[in-house]
């Protein structure tokens, strides 16, 4: 396997890309390609965590604008990351791999309890470790408990997959003259807004001095690009 400069990375994954076209639920072609990026990684000498939302199965957001208490709603989009993170485990070791669903939400018959001394114990015996269940509590979005999740391993970077090719100044395809970060600061990605992660994550990181690398996973080969090439997505750090 190839050494490259991370030891250990937390990958971040919205539950919308797992739907692909379809508004809810699980697209198993979109499912099979982000399992196969994620083996991709296998090449190079780490080791690999993956936070993984729950927006294809249930939005809290939306039903709270229906009634549904703030409270409960979060809870059962902690359920939705779960059902995901059972789907991206039977892929993955239908593909060979190892990998073990951990959640911050207690469900013993389908996956372990969240402890990071156990967590530890899997990275040394080469598992790829899906984190799910957010952070167990109301009020934070999957990104907060990606940062949280990647602070808790120690990870060495904190890559978001998203569906543009990096960080950009605007909405690129509302603005086309909107400009392509290639490399920020927390600070600035957090005073001008520019919506890739909330306050939240982005604080967390800053505090532990965990870099954010984004960039699209519709481009195949670029998860793998991204932790060796300058040229793909946008790198975070503190200083920029």
């Amino acid at each position: 396997m190839k050494k490259i400069d991370y030891n250990r990375v937390l990958l971040k994954f919205s539950g919308e890309a797992l739907a692909g076209g379809k508004r809810f639920g699980i697209d198993n072609e979109v499912l099979d390609y982000i399992t196969d990026e994620i083996l991709s990684l296998n090449e190079y000498d780490l080791d690999l965590g993956i936070v993984i939302g729950g927006g294809n199965i249930f939005r809290g957001v939306d039903i709270t604008t229906e009634g549904v208490n703030r409270i409960r709603a979060d809870y059962m989009g902690m359920l939705g990351t779960v059902i995901n993170g059972i789907a991206i485990q039977d892929y993955l070791i239908r593909k060979n791999a190892k990998a073990r669903v951990m959640s911050a939400v207690r469900m013993d018959e389908v996956a372990e309890p969240m402890i990071i001394r156990k967590a530890e114990e899997y990275f040394e015996e080469g598992y790829i470790i899906i984190f799910t269940g957010g952070t167990g509590r109301p009020f934070f979005s999957t990104d907060s408990g990606a940062a949280l999740r990647a602070a808790e391993i120690d990870a060495d970077l904190l890559i978001k997959a998203t569906k543009v090719d990096g960080v950009y100044s605007d909405d690129p395809e509302k603005n086309k003259e909107a400009k392509l970060y290639k490399k920020l600061d927390y600070k600035t990605a957090i005073h001008d807004k520019l919506g890739v992660m909330d306050t939240t994550a982005f604080s967390l990181c800053e505090d532990n001095e965990i870099p954010i690398m984004v960039y699209n996973m519709m481009n195949s080969g670029a998860l793998k690009e991204s932790l060796i090439s300058e040229n793909v997505g946008t790198l975070i750090t503190k200083g920029g």
